[in-house]
């Protein structure tokens, strides 16, 4: 389709927006706070595993270092993201969040693994667990983790990375609190399988969180539309906004979490005002839709389109057995169609206002 005026335009283009976010250093100090914490009690407890010779507490300090080296990750992510977009590097490095998230699930996803592993294992041969020891060091585990989980809940959990880390510290509280629940069962009545069985439903929590993980970082990978944005709602919002003819090519995307962008090509009547109609658009997606990066191309509609309509060609017809063109985009342009690539959308229409009657005609044609 021609066009006489094309007006490319970049509304709200703030390539900076991931970099100068809103509470970033916080998420720095509250990310080194829990750290602190973590690695703390990480020492603690080799130190009492080796004094009390138990396999247990060691055990569990190797799943400790596992999370602090998960929220290190975390810690190193939120630095990186700081770096302004330079080179290559069009969007900064946003989406180094996404990745450190992305690593933290899968951490999760292969600690449930070994936690389900090791449980079913303990469920066959339950060993004999010093429980009166256990039960101390998880009600301090259970401080910690409290603490540290306090801490990352003030950060910006809109940030995936920060949500990983954050994960992470919460199924570590999980885990203790159903240790102690298991040591006090044990002391009670000397139910051996009382540890594995709470490992079981701690390994369930675990295998959740890495499963939301998971599913929003593939979301930003695969450049799907941000949670709570409908596509076809923005596309006939933008469509039926005064002067608008169609929208097509619309694509939404989520650059890095908390950062939504959107391209359309728009399509305005040839008497309309470019620039204005643009700025119409951008302001309904900005306070509408909460979408500050939109690329908008606006162009007028060209007034000469007209349909062309081929004759059959020979050994066809309309319609006809000998017809093998249906399907194809010659038919789809006779139709009336639009014959679109794969994975593109139909374009976005507005809606066109009722033909008047046609006055009646009276006497001998």
């Amino acid at each position: 389709m021609s066009a006489a005026h094309s007006h490319g335009s970049h509304h709200g283009h703030t390539h900076g927006i991931l970099a100068g976010r809103d509470g970033t250093g916080g998420d720095s100090g509250r990310l080194a706070i829990a750290l602190a914490l973590i690695v703390s009690f990480m020492a603690v407890e080799v130190a009492t595993g080796i004094l009390a010779h138990s396999l247990a507490l060691l055990s569990d300090a190797a799943h400790m270092l596992t999370d602090a080296a998960a929220i290190a990750l975390s810690l190193l992510a939120v630095r990186i993201v700081r770096r302004p977009a330079s080179g290559a590097m069009t969007y900064g490095f946003g989406r180094v969040e996404v990745l450190a998230a992305q690593a933290n699930g899968v951490t999760l996803l292969v600690l449930a693994a070994f936690v389900i592993y090791e449980a079913i294992h303990r469920l066959i041969v339950p060993p004999h667990v010093h429980a009166a020891l256990i039960l101390v060091v998880a009600l301090a585990g259970v401080a910690v983790n409290l603490a540290a989980a306090w801490t990352l809940a003030g950060a910006d959990r809109r940030s995936l990375n920060v949500e990983g880390s954050f994960q992470h510290v919460l199924t570590d509280l999980y885990a203790f609190i159903g240790t102690a629940a298991a040591a006090v069962v044990i002391l009670a009545s000397g139910f051996q399988r009382a540890d594995p069985l709470a490992s079981l439903l701690v390994a369930a929590l675990m295998l959740r969180s890495a499963y939301a993980l998971l599913r929003a970082s593939a979301r930003v990978f695969l450049e799907a539309a941000p949670e709570g944005l409908d596509v076809e709602a923005i596309g006939n919002e933008l469509a039926a906004r005064p002067g608008i003819v169609e929208v097509h090519d619309l694509h939404v995307w989520e650059v890095a979490a908390g950062f939504p962008a959107l391209s359309a090509h728009v399509l305005v009547h040839p008497d309309a005002d470019c620039h204005a109609a643009r700025r119409d658009l951008a302001g309904l997606l900005r306070e509408r839709f909460g979408i500050d990066h939109a690329t908008l191309q606006v162009d007028h509609s060209s007034a000469e389109t007209l349909l062309e309509i081929q004759p059959p060609r020979a050994g066809t017809g309309a319609g006809g057995a000998g017809d093998d063109g249906a399907g194809s985009p010659e038919s789809a342009a006779a139709s009336g169609e639009v014959a679109l690539s794969p994975g593109e959308q139909p374009p976005f229409a507005a809606a066109q206002p009722a033909a008047p009657p046609r006055p009646a005609r009276n006497g001998p044609r």
